[in-house]
């Protein structure tokens, strides 16, 4: 007869089906070995010669990219302790909209380094007293290390160095292109007295031609039809409707009581009169073009096609407010004729064919435009998809330098200085936090052993050729590794203006850090029962689902 197996304490203290993990073994090691498998799954796609990742998310969407933060958005990782990394490189990623993989591949260092420590017999406050301390220190040496200012943002030529690494990590070989293409984008509405926005620089996908076909324009583009005539006008004076363009209708029902011939006709001229009358009132004045958020009514269109008028139909409240932005008008909820401060004005409004998809552009010629369009073309809406999200890497790019124009040695150059540094300053600490400090020295370079492997170099003879040329105090810290080499080669990265952004690396390491010590003062995981009705039985479809 079984013997009866009596629940612990804590089982019985807790709702049935709650799992309780504890212990250095069940928790800790199985939570940094978690972490460590997440940052070993994207450490492939780090560098401008990582690989893609093919992924499909629970609607069966294909994506095929490099880009981490897309990766770990779509896989919807369910561990606790590995969603704290993933939190991390989100906060990047809202921070400085760069350098999610950064976060990631050195927080799962720092894990993987932790449980060597751990093993050796040091306690986790021991190592994360050490690791704070060497995260401090890692801040002030980065203050020194900086090797470029860049003096205006507003130039195109002294950013595009900048965004060509932010964009080479994700598009190599398109990096001198799309950095072109994306500095002249933010140069064109790099506001004088305000912060850069980086939702007014828009992009339209277009199918067809090369990614060399792309191109920048300031103003907007949609992917829509005219409903008018006219399809082209210039220096044109543009009201935009929120509601549709067309005659207003009653909300009560009304009956008409029609006796004669006569008021038969009549009934009909009365309503073509009105709609007349509004439409005169546009042509007025002035009004050229006419932008609806809603239907646009056949007599009006008539009408409008009279006077000249250009009809633009746009679906999306989005759209309709991102266009009163760039052409400085106001959207109007009834169809009265607009004021002169709430008539917007564009250089050119047309009706242009690109490849074989029709586009409405709204240009503008003026200095400082509010908004600028990258049109992107592309064989495949993958590949345009991934050139979308380099184009986003790069805006944000320049975004993060309005706020610190200062910048570091790119290539790994900056990691290895760090890794260099904090191991002499581990070896003047007293007590046990040494160690641990040694370590997050040491997790710094899984940089340029990624960047080698990735590329196919050996990554140990990487490593040791970086060290031997930072030992010279004075141009060593510049020293990074020659990707486009043939052999394991160090570079100067300042004279080939490879360039890091400051205040990436500078969140980055912080929240990295952040996270590997969350993760590491963990002792225990409780896992309540999860909530939901009964699963449905194995061949029958979930009715939820139709």
């Amino acid at each position: 007869m079984a013997q009866h197996v009596p629940k612990s304490y804590f089982q019985n203290m807790m709702k049935e089906g709650t799992k309780h993990l504890t212990g250095m073994h069940e928790a800790v090691f199985s939570n940094l070995e978690a972490c460590t498998e997440l940052y070993k799954t994207i450490k492939t796609c780090y560098g401008p010669k990582g690989l893609n990742k093919m992924v499909i998310n629970h609607l069966s969407k294909l994506f095929v990219t490099n880009d981490a933060a897309t990766i770990i958005k779509e896989l919807e990782v369910q561990h606790p302790a590995a969603k704290m990394i993933v939190l991390a490189s989100q906060q990047q990623e809202a921070e400085c909209g760069d350098g999610t993989n950064f976060v990631m591949i050195l927080a799962g260092s720092l894990l993987e380094k932790a449980i060597d420590l751990l093993e050796c017999g040091l306690s986790p406050s021991e190592v994360i007293k050490g690791y704070e301390m060497a995260g401090e220190k890692c801040l002030e040496i980065l203050e020194t290390l900086v090797c470029h200012t860049v003096k205006d943002v507003k130039n195109k030529e002294a950013v595009i160095p900048v965004v060509k690494t932010a964009v080479g990590s994700k598009q190599d070989g398109y990096e001198d292109f799309l950095a072109e293409l994306i500095s002249d984008a933010c140069s064109k509405i790099m506001p004088t007295h305000r912060t850069f926005n980086v939702d007014h620089v828009r992009t339209c996908k277009i199918l067809g031609a090369g990614v060399l076909s792309s191109t920048c324009l300031r103003g907007m583009v949609f992917k829509r039809n005219v409903e008018s005539d006219i399809t082209s006008v210039k220096d044109a004076k543009i009201a935009v409707y929120s509601c549709p363009f067309d005659i207003g209708t009653t909300e009560t029902k009304g009956t008409v009581l029609i006796s004669t011939a006569e008021d038969l006709k009549n009934f009909s001229v009365d309503e073509e009169k009105l709609i007349e009358n509004s439409v005169k009132a546009l042509a007025d004045l002035g009004i050229t073009c006419v932008v609806s958020g809603g239907k646009v009514g056949d007599m009006m269109l008539h009408f409008a096609n009279k006077f000249n008028i250009m009809v633009v139909r746009l679906m999306s409240k989005w759209d309709l407010r991102r266009l009163c932005k760039s052409v400085n008008a106001t959207a109007l909820p009834n169809m009265v004729p607009p004021t002169a401060e709430e008539t917007g004005h564009c250089s050119m409004v047309q009706l242009e064919e690109v490849g074989d998809t029709t586009v409405v552009s709204f240009r503008q010629e003026r200095d400082e435009s509010a908004m600028s369009t990258i049109i992107i073309r592309g064989s495949t809406d993958n590949i345009m998809d991934d050139i979308e999200r380099a184009i986003d890497d790069g805006v944000n790019s320049v975004k993060v330098l309005s706020r610190d124009q200062r910048c570091l040695p790119g290539a790994a150059a900056t990691e290895i200085e760090l890794a260099k540094q904090l191991m002499t300053f581990g070896e003047q600490i007293p007590g046990m936090e040494q160690y641990a400090i040694r370590k997050f020295a040491e997790a710094f370079e899984v940089f340029p052993k990624i960047l080698a492997e990735n590329t196919g170099l050996k990554a140990n003879e990487v490593l040791a050729k970086m060290y031997n040329a930072h030992q010279d105090k004075v141009s060593g810290m510049n020293a990074g590794s020659n990707l486009e080499a043939d052999n394991c080669e160090v570079m100067d990265v300042v004279e080939r203006k490879v360039y890091d952004i400051f205040l990436t690396k500078h969140w980055g390491i912080k929240f990295a850090v952040n996270a590997a010590c969350t993760v590491l003062v963990v002792d225990q995981i409780i896992m309540a029962k999860q909530a939901g009705g009964p699963k449905p039985r194995k061949g029958q479809a979930d009715p939820d689902d139709e």
